[in-house]
Protein backbone atom coordinates (compact mmCIF):
# COMPACT_ATOMS: atom_id res chain seq x y z
CA UNK A 1 0.00 0.00 0.00
CA UNK A 2 3.13 2.38 0.95
CA UNK A 3 4.81 1.50 -2.13
CA UNK A 4 1.64 2.65 -4.12
CA UNK A 5 1.03 5.42 -2.45
CA UNK A 6 4.87 6.70 -3.15
CA UNK A 7 4.88 5.95 -6.31
CA UNK A 8 1.65 7.84 -7.61
CA UNK A 9 3.09 10.83 -5.81
CA UNK A 10 6.08 10.03 -7.51
CA UNK A 11 4.12 10.18 -11.03
CA UNK A 12 2.51 13.32 -9.89
CA UNK A 13 5.75 15.31 -9.04
CA UNK A 14 7.17 13.98 -12.45
CA UNK A 15 4.18 15.24 -14.54
CA UNK A 16 4.30 18.55 -12.11
CA UNK A 17 8.39 19.11 -12.90
CA UNK A 18 7.52 17.86 -16.92
CA UNK A 19 5.05 21.05 -16.70
CA UNK A 20 6.87 23.37 -14.94
CA UNK A 21 9.86 23.08 -17.39
CA UNK A 22 7.34 23.38 -20.52
CA UNK A 23 6.04 26.21 -19.54
CA UNK A 24 9.37 27.66 -18.43
CA UNK A 25 10.95 27.22 -21.43
CA UNK A 26 9.64 29.95 -22.94
CA UNK A 27 10.68 32.35 -20.64
CA UNK A 28 14.32 30.90 -20.20
CA UNK A 29 14.70 31.01 -23.85
CA UNK A 30 13.55 35.14 -24.03
CA UNK A 31 16.00 36.09 -21.13
CA UNK A 32 19.41 34.02 -22.67
CA UNK A 33 18.37 34.61 -26.30
CA UNK A 34 18.50 38.08 -25.23
CA UNK A 35 21.94 38.41 -24.84
CA UNK A 36 22.84 36.76 -28.36
CA UNK A 37 24.44 38.80 -30.84
CA UNK A 38 22.04 40.05 -33.69
CA UNK A 39 24.49 37.50 -36.41
CA UNK A 40 23.57 34.65 -33.88
CA UNK A 41 19.78 34.81 -33.41
CA UNK A 42 19.62 35.60 -37.05
CA UNK A 43 21.16 32.18 -38.21
CA UNK A 44 19.05 30.25 -35.16
CA UNK A 45 15.85 31.69 -36.12
CA UNK A 46 16.01 33.55 -39.25
CA UNK A 47 14.23 31.56 -41.94
CA UNK A 48 10.75 31.70 -38.76
CA UNK A 49 10.50 35.28 -40.21
CA UNK A 50 11.76 35.01 -43.29
CA UNK A 51 8.73 36.49 -45.90
CA UNK A 52 10.60 33.65 -48.78
CA UNK A 53 9.75 31.02 -47.19
CA UNK A 54 6.41 30.47 -48.57
CA UNK A 55 4.74 30.55 -45.64
CA UNK A 56 6.16 27.92 -43.68
CA UNK A 57 9.44 27.05 -42.09
CA UNK A 58 11.69 25.78 -45.10
CA UNK A 59 14.44 25.54 -42.74
CA UNK A 60 14.91 23.70 -38.98
CA UNK A 61 14.94 26.25 -36.57
CA UNK A 62 17.65 26.20 -33.75
CA UNK A 63 16.62 26.03 -30.36
CA UNK A 64 19.84 27.75 -28.37
CA UNK A 65 19.46 28.31 -24.71
CA UNK A 66 23.45 29.70 -24.28
CA UNK A 67 24.62 32.24 -26.37
CA UNK A 68 28.15 31.85 -27.99
CA UNK A 69 29.39 35.40 -27.30
CA UNK A 70 27.37 37.29 -24.40
CA UNK A 71 26.38 40.79 -25.53
CA UNK A 72 24.22 43.98 -24.29
CA UNK A 73 24.20 45.52 -27.43
CA UNK A 74 20.64 44.24 -27.60
CA UNK A 75 19.84 46.17 -24.26
CA UNK A 76 21.86 48.98 -25.40
CA UNK A 77 20.06 49.83 -28.95
CA UNK A 78 16.71 49.31 -26.96
CA UNK A 79 17.06 51.15 -23.95
CA UNK A 80 19.59 54.09 -25.06
CA UNK A 81 20.36 54.35 -28.63
CA UNK A 82 16.46 54.13 -29.75
CA UNK A 83 14.44 55.41 -27.11
CA UNK A 84 11.24 54.94 -29.05
CA UNK A 85 11.16 51.40 -27.89
CA UNK A 86 11.73 52.75 -23.58
CA UNK A 87 9.01 55.82 -24.46
CA UNK A 88 6.35 52.67 -25.37
CA UNK A 89 7.89 50.83 -22.00
CA UNK A 90 6.35 53.83 -20.23
CA UNK A 91 3.10 54.53 -22.36
CA UNK A 92 2.30 50.73 -20.79
CA UNK A 93 2.76 51.90 -17.38
CA UNK A 94 0.66 54.76 -18.19
CA UNK A 95 -2.70 52.80 -19.40
CA UNK A 96 -2.35 49.69 -17.03
CA UNK A 97 -1.01 51.63 -13.69
CA UNK A 98 -4.74 54.02 -13.56
CA UNK A 99 -6.71 50.98 -14.91
CA UNK A 100 -5.35 48.76 -11.81
CA UNK A 101 -5.52 50.71 -9.52
CA UNK A 102 -8.76 52.89 -10.51
CA UNK A 103 -10.39 49.05 -11.23
CA UNK A 104 -9.87 48.06 -7.48
CA UNK A 105 -11.71 51.21 -5.95
CA UNK A 106 -15.13 50.74 -8.60
CA UNK A 107 -14.79 47.45 -7.84
CA UNK A 108 -14.20 47.21 -4.13
CA UNK A 109 -17.52 50.12 -3.86
CA UNK A 110 -19.49 47.96 -6.05
CA UNK A 111 -18.72 44.46 -4.40
CA UNK A 112 -19.36 46.26 -1.04
CA UNK A 113 -22.67 47.38 -2.43
CA UNK A 114 -23.72 44.03 -3.62
CA UNK A 115 -22.98 42.32 -0.25
CA UNK A 116 -24.79 45.24 1.60
CA UNK A 117 -27.56 45.87 -0.92
CA UNK A 118 -30.82 44.04 -0.23
CA UNK A 119 -33.20 44.12 -2.50
CA UNK A 120 -34.95 41.42 -5.17
CA UNK A 121 -33.03 43.26 -7.95
CA UNK A 122 -29.52 42.45 -6.58
CA UNK A 123 -29.29 39.09 -8.13
CA UNK A 124 -30.50 40.23 -11.20
CA UNK A 125 -28.01 43.13 -11.19
CA UNK A 126 -25.26 40.47 -10.85
CA UNK A 127 -26.15 38.17 -12.65
CA UNK A 128 -25.64 40.70 -15.87
CA UNK A 129 -22.51 41.58 -14.29
CA UNK A 130 -21.56 37.99 -14.91
CA UNK A 131 -22.55 37.82 -18.10
CA UNK A 132 -21.05 40.60 -19.17
CA UNK A 133 -17.36 39.08 -17.41
CA UNK A 134 -18.38 35.81 -19.83
CA UNK A 135 -18.23 38.33 -23.26
CA UNK A 136 -14.68 38.67 -24.57
CA UNK A 137 -13.32 41.91 -24.93
CA UNK A 138 -13.53 41.22 -28.99
CA UNK A 139 -17.22 41.33 -28.74
CA UNK A 140 -17.33 44.44 -26.94
CA UNK A 141 -14.64 46.10 -29.14
CA UNK A 142 -16.91 47.46 -31.68
CA UNK A 143 -19.47 49.18 -29.31
CA UNK A 144 -16.81 50.61 -26.88
CA UNK A 145 -14.95 52.54 -30.46
CA UNK A 146 -18.51 53.73 -30.69
CA UNK A 147 -18.94 55.21 -27.62
CA UNK A 148 -15.51 56.08 -27.35
CA UNK A 149 -15.96 58.12 -30.60
CA UNK A 150 -19.22 59.67 -29.63
CA UNK A 151 -17.88 60.95 -26.67
CA UNK A 152 -14.59 62.65 -28.35
CA UNK A 153 -11.82 60.41 -26.38
CA UNK A 154 -11.02 58.00 -29.63
CA UNK A 155 -7.08 57.62 -30.37
CA UNK A 156 -6.69 58.80 -26.76
CA UNK A 157 -5.34 56.99 -23.34
CA UNK A 158 -8.95 57.32 -22.44
CA UNK A 159 -10.64 55.21 -24.95
CA UNK A 160 -8.36 52.32 -23.29
CA UNK A 161 -8.31 53.29 -19.62
CA UNK A 162 -12.03 54.02 -18.77
CA UNK A 163 -13.67 50.74 -19.85
CA UNK A 164 -10.66 49.03 -18.07
CA UNK A 165 -12.08 50.76 -15.02
CA UNK A 166 -15.45 50.03 -15.14
CA UNK A 167 -14.46 45.73 -16.21
CA UNK A 168 -16.64 43.33 -14.26
CA UNK A 169 -14.35 40.49 -13.51
CA UNK A 170 -12.90 42.36 -10.22
CA UNK A 171 -16.66 42.96 -9.58
CA UNK A 172 -17.32 38.97 -9.98
CA UNK A 173 -14.71 38.21 -7.90
CA UNK A 174 -14.81 41.05 -5.00
CA UNK A 175 -18.30 40.75 -4.56
CA UNK A 176 -17.63 36.46 -3.62
CA UNK A 177 -14.89 37.14 -1.54
CA UNK A 178 -16.97 39.91 0.44
CA UNK A 179 -19.80 37.46 0.88
CA UNK A 180 -17.57 35.31 2.94
CA UNK A 181 -17.12 37.94 5.58
CA UNK A 182 -18.63 36.46 9.13
CA UNK A 183 -21.79 39.21 9.49
CA UNK A 184 -21.37 38.94 13.06
CA UNK A 185 -18.26 41.33 12.26
CA UNK A 186 -20.77 43.68 10.58
CA UNK A 187 -22.98 43.95 13.19
CA UNK A 188 -20.62 44.22 16.31
CA UNK A 189 -19.06 47.21 14.27
CA UNK A 190 -22.79 48.80 13.89
CA UNK A 191 -23.55 48.05 17.48
CA UNK A 192 -20.08 50.20 18.09
CA UNK A 193 -21.33 53.16 16.29
CA UNK A 194 -19.72 52.62 12.76
CA UNK A 195 -20.99 54.00 9.54
CA UNK A 196 -21.18 52.19 6.62
CA UNK A 197 -18.06 53.78 5.27
CA UNK A 198 -16.24 52.75 8.66
CA UNK A 199 -17.49 49.10 8.21
CA UNK A 200 -16.29 49.18 4.29
CA UNK A 201 -13.14 50.98 5.39
CA UNK A 202 -12.19 49.42 8.57
CA UNK A 203 -13.77 45.74 8.14
CA UNK A 204 -14.71 44.61 4.59
CA UNK A 205 -11.40 45.95 2.79
CA UNK A 206 -8.59 44.54 5.77
CA UNK A 207 -10.62 41.49 4.87
CA UNK A 208 -10.49 41.31 1.37
CA UNK A 209 -6.57 41.49 1.35
CA UNK A 210 -5.85 38.39 -0.85
CA UNK A 211 -8.18 39.05 -3.06
CA UNK A 212 -7.10 42.32 -3.82
CA UNK A 213 -3.94 41.35 -4.55
CA UNK A 214 -4.83 38.45 -6.49
CA UNK A 215 -7.61 41.11 -8.78
CA UNK A 216 -4.51 43.48 -8.70
CA UNK A 217 -1.82 40.96 -10.31
CA UNK A 218 -4.17 39.17 -12.71
CA UNK A 219 -6.02 42.53 -14.35
CA UNK A 220 -2.07 44.31 -14.31
CA UNK A 221 -0.91 40.79 -16.66
CA UNK A 222 -4.39 40.91 -18.58
CA UNK A 223 -3.63 44.78 -19.60
CA UNK A 224 0.20 44.66 -19.60
CA UNK A 225 -0.34 42.34 -22.40
CA UNK A 226 -2.41 43.95 -23.79
CA UNK A 227 -2.43 44.36 -28.05
CA UNK A 228 -6.30 44.25 -29.65
CA UNK A 229 -7.24 47.41 -27.52
CA UNK A 230 -4.36 50.06 -29.01
CA UNK A 231 -4.55 48.58 -32.23
CA UNK A 232 -8.14 49.46 -32.73
CA UNK A 233 -8.25 52.79 -30.19
CA UNK A 234 -4.95 54.13 -30.87
CA UNK A 235 -4.64 55.22 -34.26
CA UNK A 236 -1.01 57.16 -33.43
CA UNK A 237 1.80 54.90 -32.96
CA UNK A 238 4.11 57.57 -30.27
CA UNK A 239 0.83 56.32 -27.88
CA UNK A 240 0.98 52.23 -28.27
CA UNK A 241 2.17 50.29 -25.47
CA UNK A 242 5.50 47.99 -26.01
CA UNK A 243 3.00 45.62 -26.56
CA UNK A 244 2.00 46.42 -29.73
CA UNK A 245 5.44 46.32 -31.13
CA UNK A 246 6.45 42.94 -29.61
CA UNK A 247 3.24 41.66 -31.55
CA UNK A 248 4.78 42.75 -34.24
CA UNK A 249 8.66 41.29 -35.05
CA UNK A 250 9.92 41.85 -38.22
CA UNK A 251 13.38 39.95 -39.52
CA UNK A 252 15.13 42.59 -38.64
CA UNK A 253 14.45 43.02 -34.87
CA UNK A 254 14.40 39.57 -33.34
CA UNK A 255 17.30 40.10 -31.28
CA UNK A 256 15.55 43.72 -30.01
CA UNK A 257 12.57 41.75 -29.75
CA UNK A 258 13.87 39.50 -27.25
CA UNK A 259 15.23 42.09 -24.97
CA UNK A 260 12.42 44.15 -24.92
CA UNK A 261 10.65 40.81 -24.10
CA UNK A 262 12.71 40.33 -20.97
CA UNK A 263 12.37 43.94 -19.54
CA UNK A 264 9.00 43.65 -20.37
CA UNK A 265 8.51 40.64 -18.12
CA UNK A 266 10.09 42.77 -14.93
CA UNK A 267 7.41 44.24 -13.96
CA UNK A 268 5.31 41.08 -14.01
CA UNK A 269 7.74 38.83 -11.89
CA UNK A 270 8.32 41.46 -9.38
CA UNK A 271 4.51 42.14 -8.80
CA UNK A 272 3.63 38.39 -8.98
CA UNK A 273 6.81 37.55 -6.25
CA UNK A 274 5.74 40.64 -4.35
CA UNK A 275 1.89 39.02 -3.22
CA UNK A 276 2.73 35.42 -4.42
CA UNK A 277 1.48 34.51 -1.28
CA UNK A 278 -1.98 36.63 -1.22
CA UNK A 279 -2.37 35.35 -4.73
CA UNK A 280 -2.76 31.29 -4.10
CA UNK A 281 -4.94 32.58 -0.96
CA UNK A 282 -7.65 35.14 -2.92
CA UNK A 283 -7.76 32.83 -5.85
CA UNK A 284 -8.55 29.37 -3.65
CA UNK A 285 -10.95 31.71 -1.53
CA UNK A 286 -12.89 32.64 -4.25
CA UNK A 287 -13.09 28.91 -5.84
CA UNK A 288 -14.05 27.62 -2.95
CA UNK A 289 -16.59 30.89 -2.26
CA UNK A 290 -17.93 29.75 -6.25
CA UNK A 291 -18.34 26.17 -5.49
CA UNK A 292 -20.54 27.39 -2.03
Amino acid sequence: MKKKKYFSRGVIFLLCLIFSVAFLLPTVLTITNSFMSESEITSNYGMVFSTTSGGYVSKQVNLKFIPDKVTFSQYLSGLVRSPEYLLKFWNSVILVVPIVLLQLVVASVTAYSFTRWQSKFRSSVFFFYVILMLMPYQVTLVPNYLVSEWLGILNTRWSIILPGIFAPFSVFLLTKFMRRIPYSLIEAAKIDGAGEWQIFTKICLPQCRAALYSIAILVFIDYWNMVEQPLILLEDAESQPLSVFLSNITAGEIGLAFAMAAVYMVPTLLLFLHGEEYLVEGIAANGGSVKG
